[in-house]
């Protein structure tokens, strides 16, 4: 696990969720990012795109 906590990465593909989680969990970005794809494809995508942005609004950028 990452010491500094979770935060969203600045170089991210959209809003840096992904790829912060991943930094944090130090897990394969793109292993977290196929996770989210494919939870929002079960769950019709507007839940799952609702909890991405609200994620996005949550977490607070790297310093």
């Amino acid at each position: 696990m990452n010491k500094q906590g979770l935060y969203r990465s600045r170089t991210g593909m959209i809003f840096g969720v992904c790829k912060g989680l991943g930094e944090s969990m130090d897990m394969n970005v793109t292993a977290i990012r196929l996770i989210a794809i494919v939870a929002m494809v079960a769950t019709g995508f507007v839940p799952g795109i609702l909890v991405y942005l609200g994620a996005a609004m949550i977490m607070k950028p790297e310093p």
